[in-house]
Order: C-alpha cells, then sequence, then structure tokens
C-alpha cells in the first residue's frame, strides 16, 4: 500500500513456501496438480490486467496463491476473497478519511484516486483460507 506495487521478491517467495510446504504436505498427485493453478490464475489475470480490471502485480499475487487453493475450495475462495476484498476496501477508506492515515502519510494508496490496493485483500484472503482448517 506504501507504493501501490506488489514487489516480485514476495510472488517468488509465495511461490517458493508453496514449492516446499507443498512437497512435504500434500501427496505427489495432489501437489502436481496444484501447480497449473498458478498458470490459468496467471493467464486470467494477465487478461484481467489488459482489460484494466486489475493491475499487474494483483495478477501475479493472485496466481501465486492460486496452488495453495484446492480446485474443490474455488467456490469457498472466491467468498472469502469477495469478503476481503469489500471489508478491506472499506478498511482503507475508513482509515483514508480518519487521523489514522497520520500514522503512515507518506502511502501512495492514500492519494491513489479510486484505485485500491487489492494485495491488501488478496493477502488476508490466503491468510484466512489457511487458517479455516485450523479453527
Amino acid at each position: 500500500m506504501r507504493v501501490m506495487k506488489i514487489p516480485n521478491i514476495a510472488v517468488y517467495a509465495l511461490v517458493g513456501v508453496f514449492a516446499v510446504v507443498g512437497l512435504i504436505t500434500l501427496p505427489l498427485d495432489v501437489y502436481a496438480w496444484r501447480w497449473p493453478h498458478l498458470i490459468v490464475v496467471l493467464l486470467i489475470g494477465m487478461v484481467l490486467n489488459a482489460a484494466g480490471a486489475l493491475g499487474a502485480g494483483d495478477a501475479k499475487f493472485a496466481a501465486a496463491t492460486a496452488p495453495f487453493v484446492a480446485l474443490s475450495d474455488l467456490s469457498t475462495m472466491l467468498y472469502i476473497l469477495a469478503g476481503c476484498a469489500a471489508g478491506g476496501y472499506i478498511i482503507h477508506r475508513i482509515v483514508r478519511a480518519s487521523p489514522l492515515r497520520k500514522l503512515v502519510p507518506d502511502w501512495e494508496s492514500w492519494t491513489a484516486g479510486k484505485r485500491f490496493p487489492l494485495g491488501f485483500p488478496l493477502g488476508a484472503a490466503l491468510a484466512y483460507y489457511i487458517a479455516i482448517p485450523l479453527i
């Protein structure tokens, strides 16, 4: 939110975490079939980016999160993402209009107009999705 960009290193780190943790925790066939999720979501993200619907960093980050999500949980993840996007948007707009903004006055997202840092709800959605079995 500080610079309205998701650094490539964050995307690489997320893919690296799945590469290692997925290999350890998932059966090999399930692990192997999760990798195409990354490609499919990246292609969808590229189309959405070309259409101006989201940023390239958001598309890359969404693709990096895709292998973590089981195909059978796609609808659940989309509901979680929708809730996180709505909540994140509301929280961001409230904080932007409040004195809390002074805590980090140099964030680019405060002055980005209608643009919204989608990485914020994407990260939250992945965290919620991963935490569901722990509840």
